[in-house]
């Protein structure tokens, strides 16, 4: 992915090495968490569909403390963290004024280490990257992109750039009023549907990161040959099917909370496609269609 001579972005909360607290949660929250591996590596979201329940699991609380001391890599996904995120900032700010939608609210991006206090409560890096509509922050450990690489073969710039432009598309769906509909749906549904709901709001994101890919390559030619196979192996790396099938050797569809690999595949590619966020509408389909 080419960044150089980009901006860096002025949201940026560096909380790298300052003290946090774990919290432990407990099961039935909706199926978003299905086992360890699965939580690690789905990435993000999770904070903000918790919402509430973060902030009343004050139980078993335990105390961070860090002893991070960043090295060239650390800075350099530091570095590629501030860009993407600015990148995400122009395309936004003039995608909203395109639309009608009224100026574009930027978000925050909180980079930490091991555990961070949100407005969405207190959570451990084990949760993968998530997004907070409560303070219209994104939070992330930056060694979540070396874990990708490690644990699952997904790497490269432009894979990472995915992870951080797909919560920014949550934000996307925050400012669109998307996000509290569906979470308020999701309060009044059953465990399953609930979930089903999830993979619509999940899906979307991804449909939003590949929009954000196709404008941010139209205004800064940011798009390197092998960029877009990382960003599509990336997302067939973290579909519920394949994280399940991978930690346990079966998968369970009615927990599924992010969506198959096939379908994160299928909207990451139709939103790098069309640049156009119109066509984005994952709520409409039946959920067999997604």
């Amino acid at each position: 992915m080419r960044l150089d001579g980009r901006r860096k972005s002025n949201n940026i909360s560096d909380r790298r090495g300052v003290s946090g607290r774990t919290i432990g949660l407990g099961g039935g929250i909706v199926g978003i968490i299905v086992a360890g591996l699965i939580t690690l590596l789905s990435g993000g979201d999770i904070g903000d569909v918790l919402g509430t329940v973060m902030n009343q699991a004050q139980q078993g609380q335990t105390s961070y403390a860090s002893d991070y001391t960043p090295d060239a890599e650390d800075e350099r996904l530091a570095d590629l963290t501030s860009k993407v995120l600015a990148g995400t900032e122009d395309v936004w700010t003039a995608e909203f004024r395109r639309q009608g939608w009224g100026e574009y609210r930027c978000p925050k991006l909180v980079m930490f280490t091991g555990a961070v206090q949100s407005g969405c409560g207190n959570a451990s890096s084990q949760m993968g990257p998530f997004y907070c509509s409560a303070d219209e922050t994104v939070y992330i450990d930056l060694d979540f992109f070396k874990q990708m690489q490690s644990t699952i073969g997904a790497s490269g710039d432009f894979a990472y750039a995915y992870v951080i432009a797909h919560e920014v598309g949550h934000h996307v769906q925050h400012l669109l009023g998307t996000l509290d509909k569906a979470h308020n749906a999701m309060a009044r549904m059953s465990e399953r549907d609930a979930n089903r709901m999830s993979v619509r709001l999940e899906l979307q994101a991804d449909y939003y990161a590949g929009v954000w890919a196709h404008l941010d390559n139209e205004m800064f030619g940011s798009i390197e040959p092998g960029d877009v196979e990382n960003a599509i192996s990336a997302a067939s790396k973290i579909g519920d099917d394949y994280l399940q099938k991978k930690a346990s050797g079966r998968e369970i569809p009615d927990s599924f909370n992010h969506g198959r690999s096939s379908q994160r595949v299928a909207w990451l590619s139709k939103g790098l496609r069309t640049g156009d966020p119109l066509q984005g509408d994952t709520f409409s389909p039946s959920y067999n269609d997604l």
